[in-house]
Parts: C-alpha cells; structure tokens; sequence
C-alpha cells in the first residue's frame, strides 16, 4: 500500500544503531590474504623438490665406468650428500647413482681416461632451515594478535551496551497490513486515527487536535496484538521500532535509561516512527509497590521511558505502542493522559471473526470441499487466533499421517480433539470392569448434557484414554456473554452426572470424579461469593484476587469474617447437594437411556451427540415416560 506522502528517509546506516548487531569486533585480514599466505608456504616447501636439476639418461653405474673406458665422457659431478653422479657425453647428459665412496680402482680409471671430477655440497634451503625455528615464534605472535583483537571487541561490546536493541522494519517493505488481520474491526477503527496522523500530520496540527501519544493494547496472549501493531506500521507506511520489555534490563545499573534514551533518539532520527514495547508490563510494574518485587533498575528505566514520553511534542510524528495482557499491575503514570492515553481492548474472537481467522490461516493449506469452516468456528468458541492457527496446523499434520493429499473434515475433528482434550493415549489397556465403569461414567455425563434444557450442546462422547482422563465428555459452548443461574445449575448437574451414575449402578463412587468434583465446587463458590447466587449472602461479592486474564491468585487475604466464611461454606454445600439430588432424579428417570449409552460406548467406544440422543429416544419410548420433577432453585 502506498501512502499519500512519502515517509522522510531513513539515517545511514552507519549512524543508526537501531537493527544492527551491537559490539561486533573486527573482522581482522579479508580472507583471501589467508589463502594466499598458505598457497605461498606450500610453493616454498614443494617447489625446490620439484624443480631439482636431475636431467639426462639414467644409466648404471656399471655403465658409467664403461663409457669412461671408452673415452665417452670427459667430466663428471658428485653430489657429496646424495652421491648422484652426474655427467655429459657427445650424445647427452648422464645420471647414475655412485657408492658413498668411489673404490680407489674406479678412481684410477677416471684418471687415466683424462676424465675430471667434481664434488658438489648442495646448500640448503634458508627458508626450510629457519622454519623450526620461525614457526613457534609465529605461534606466539598470533596468539598474542588474537588476544589484542579479542579484548578490543569486548572492549567495544561494553561500550555499546547502553545502545538500544530495537529491531527496524524499514517503511519501504510493509510487511503486513490490515488485510492480514481477520475480523477484530473495532479495535481496527480504533487504531485508524493513529494511521491517518502519522500519515497527514498538519491536518491535525491545523485545527489544534491532539493524537493519543500512546496507545496500549490489552488482551489476553494469542489474539494478535504485536500483529496489529505492526500492520499500523504497515498501512501508515513509516518505519516501525519493535523491542520487548526484557531487552532493556541487564546486569549493569543504568543501562536500562540508556538504552530507553537511544530508542528514543534513534525514533527522532527518522521523523515519523512507531515505537512498540512488547510485554510492557516487565518494566512497567508499578513502583514501590511489594506485590510483584520492587526493582531499582527496573524503577529507573520506567522512570526514564515516562520522561521520554513527556519529551517530544504531539505533532512530532512518534507514536509509542505497547502491548500487554496485565494491565492491572502497571503504573498508574504510564496509564495517565498525556502518555499512554488510549486503551485497545484486543478480546478473544468472536464465531464471525474466528471464521475470518480460519480463512486466513487456510489460504496456503490444501483444503477439501467437505470442509465448512463455519462449523469449525462455531466450534471453537474461545479460542484465541493463535490457538486457531494451531488447530489449523494440528489439523494439517493429521491429514499427512492419513496419507491424505488434502485436508478433510475429520482432520479438524481429530485436532480439536487433541487441542481441547489431549492425545490420545493408544497404549493404555483397561480392564473389562474399568472399561464398564467408565462407560456409565461418561454416559451418565452424556445423558445430563443431552437432556437437560440449558446444558450446552452435547458434541461428543468416548470411553478411549485421552490426555490425563479415562474418558471424556466433549461439549460445544454456545457464544454466550451472559451466564444465567439456571444455565450455571444445569452445568453443575452435567459436572455430577457421572459420579451419580456410577452409585446409581453400582451402589458406591470411585476415583474418577475428582476433577469434576473440583470444578464444580469452584463453580459453586463463585456463585455465592462473587455473582450473588445465594440468597442467605445477599447481594454482596468478593473478586477472587486473581488477574484479569491470567486467571491466577497470587494471594489470599480475608475480605469478611469468620462467620461470613462459615456461611459461604454452608451455602456452597446446599447449592452442591441440591444439585446432586437433582441429577440423581434426572438419571433415575432415564435409567433406560443411561443403560443404552453405556452399552453402546462399550461397543462403538465413541459416539456424536446426535447418536446419543437417539439411544435416549428409543431406549425411553419403551420405558414408562418419566414424570416431570420439581427443580431446585437456589435461595427459594
């Protein structure tokens, strides 16, 4: 996408630190001057040998005295250290290989035929002689070179450590842009003032408006907001700085205000820029404070990153991005106007943007005709866009395990399966009692979700091993924003069904509802302490000390009395028990279902929602019809 105006240039190379690779030490000699300098030791060694002067016939030595005797030669040379004879003839040179001492006889021969000897001592190479010598001496030279150029670097690595470490994406190659952010609309609209500002400044600054100078984009992990950040950069068509909260910390004081200050000049260099701050919340804790740990170094760069901010003008083209998914824990003076002034709730998809998402993530797949990504959407309900890219993905690889060319409908089924309930555990053999249990465990879980009117919609049931569990019960949330007490009952009610069915079948419980028995207590006890569900505490609430979006206590404290904690615990008992008689009503009064879908996951070992409302509907028309049952509702 090109932009109206063109972004001012860049700096050069040379004087922005930004995206280089800081405290590189010096490359040293280019590499070929190596090469050449081992190519000339080899020609110095090799060369003499290969260039010796023995030329000529190669004869005896018996042969030798033969043509001296015949007066053929008339001088001959001795090599004193190889004792090669060597001589000339009318018709050619000689070379023969002599004792190490000529016999007086031999002598005489040579003497009486007129012929002159020569003894030759060869000198030796200066070079080959001196190298045993050279060698340790060039050994030692360039160990001390390396250890000069060595420290030099380090040298130069802690010189630069208070230079930012921001990566740059150049404004000439807008690597992403809205078009490859599905759905999320609004927080687009959001951020589109951001856009037209960095692109038209002087519009804004004609009429007097302000630009937020800071935007903060809060969400839970996976729902893309460094991907927003970047297609604003994208679509204003200006150079984006991107850094994370933890590059700024680092073991030496100071250095996390020092490289704050380098970020912010290195962005006042280009003109206009956004800078981007990941995980902000590393550094933006909130000072003083002893939840989450006080920290000087940490306070300092903080202090530094709010004084920056207050720096530059609203019209001086920088924008500052950051995103983070605890804004409960930041400072108070990194969220006053005048900084980050403006929040973008980034929130988890809906069915239409999952939808969107889906396409986007399927364009390069090769994908079947008997694939309805709509479905697919309307079964993911809180799944955030990475956790649909990886369904995507799961879904992909299943396909190529088939020996499949495309991906089917059964793919995307068998990954959702192992995204929400785990990998199946094919190694896992139960017993024929344990296999029996299970059935009527999940059954009695089916059996609740398929009857009951505000239950979420049944999608699956198998006795089969997955993940940490014997068996599951799947079922596919509808997109809800607003929980009714008669929907949280009917969902307690599931939760039980399959430790009630196990007593009404066999007369005691067994081990394997611990973990439902775990969610619904924390179900119940966020109804009477929090949603006001209870009549006995009234319209009275307390939160449950955990994150926004993490969802995690990190401490206990006491908000009310020990008397109100006694009925808090009274209350979560009878909202429990009352919930339990009522499942056990419900499963006594379809007995006959329960039966069927326990005898048919023992046969089939998984079965649709649809089948096992079927198996309930054939196996109740033979049974005397069930008598409606009064239904417990809490605090009447």
């Amino acid at each position: 996408m090109t932009s109206p105006q063109s972004p001012p240039p860049s700096p050069p190379r040379d004087k922005s630190p930004i995206g280089r690779s800081l405290g590189k030490p010096d490359q040293g000699w280019p590499r070929w001057v190596v090469w050449a300098g081992l190519g000339l030791l080899v020609a110095m060694l090799v060369l003499p040998g290969l260039l010796r002067s023995d030329s000529g016939q190669e004869i005896t030595y018996s042969q030798l005295l033969q043509r001296v005797r015949d007066g053929q030669v008339e001088e001959v040379q001795i090599n004193t250290q190889s004792y090669r004879i060597t001589g000339s003839t009318e018709t050619g040179s000689f070379s023969t290989d002599g004792p190490p001492e000529l016999p007086e006889s031999d002598l005489q021969v040579l003497r009486e035929n007129d012929v002159a000897v020569e003894y030759r001592t060869p000198q030796p190479n200066f070079f080959l002689s001196f190298l045993p010598f050279l060698l340790p001496v060039l050994l030692l030279v360039g160990f001390f070179v390396w250890m000069q150029r060595r420290a030099q670097g380090q040298m130069g690595s802690v010189m630069q450590i208070g230079r930012s470490k921001a990566k740059t994406y150049s404004s000439e190659k807008p690597g992403t842009t809205f078009a490859d952010i599905a759905g999320y609309e609004g927080v687009k609209q959001e951020v589109t003032e951001v856009i037209d500002f960095l692109k038209n400044p002087s519009r804004f600054a004609a009429i007097g408006a302000r630009i937020p100078k800071g935007v903060l984009l809060v969400g839970p992990p996976g729902t893309g907001k460094t991907l927003i950040a970047r297609a604003v950069a994208g679509e204003a068509g200006v150079p984006f700085l991107s850094v994370t909260g933890s590059d700024f910390m680092e073991m030496f004081v100071g250095v996390g205000a020092s490289r704050v200050r380098d970020l912010f000049q290195s962005a006042r260099k280009m003109g206009r820029a956004i800078i981007f701050v990941d995980e902000i919340d590393s550094i933006g804790r909130k000072r003083g404070a002893g939840l989450g740990g006080g920290h000087d170094e940490r306070e300092q760069t903080l202090n530094q990153m709010l004084s920056e901010m207050d720096g530059f003008e609203a019209t001086e083209g920088i924008v500052m991005m950051a995103a983070t998914n605890r804004p409960d824990i930041l400072d108070p003076a990194l969220l006053r106007p005048g900084r980050f002034d403006r929040q973008v709730v980034v929130p988890l998809p809906e069915a239409e943007e999952r939808l969107a998402i889906l396409r986007v993530h399927t364009k390069d797949k090769r994908i079947d005709a008997d694939v309805d990504l709509l479905t697919v959407a309307k079964g993911t309900p809180g799944m955030s866009g990475a956790d649909l890219a990886n369904l995507v993905n799961e879904a992909a690889l299943f396909a190529v395990r088939r020996g499949s060319e495309s991906v089917h409908m059964v793919d995307f089924e068998s990954a959702r399966d192992r995204v929400i309930m785990g990998q199946r555990r094919e190694s896992m053999a139960l017993s024929d009692q344990e296999k029996e249990a299970v059935a009527y465990h999940e059954g009695g879980h089916a059996v609740c979700a398929a009857v009951l009117p505000n239950a979420d919609p049944l999608h699956k049931v198998t006795i089969l091993p997955t993940g940490m569990a014997l068996g599951v019960t799947q079922q596919l949330p509808e997109e809800r924003h607003l929980y009714r007490q008669d929907y949280i009952e009917d969902s307690l009610v599931v939760r039980l069904g399959g430790r009630i069915a196990e007593e009404l079948v066999y007369g005691m419980v067994s081990t394997g509802a611990n973990n439902d028995l775990m969610g619904a207590t924390e179900l119940t006890r966020k109804m009477v302490r929090e949603w006001g569900m209870s009549e006995r505490i009234g319209p009275m609430a307390w939160g449950s000390g955990g994150q926004v979006f993490l969802g995690e206590d990190l401490m206990t404290r006491s908000e009310y009395s020990d008397e109100t904690a006694r009925v808090i615990d009274e209350e979560v008992e009878r909202i429990l028990r009352e919930q339990e008689e009522r499942c056990r009503q419900t499963l006594r009064s379809y007995r006959a279902g329960l039966d069927a879908v326990a005898g048919a996951l023992l046969e089939q070992e998984t079965l649709d929602g649809a089948e096992v409302r079927r198996l309930i509907d054939q196996a109740q028309s033979g049974a005397q019809a069930p008598a409606p049952q009064p239904v417990a509702v809490v605090g009447e």
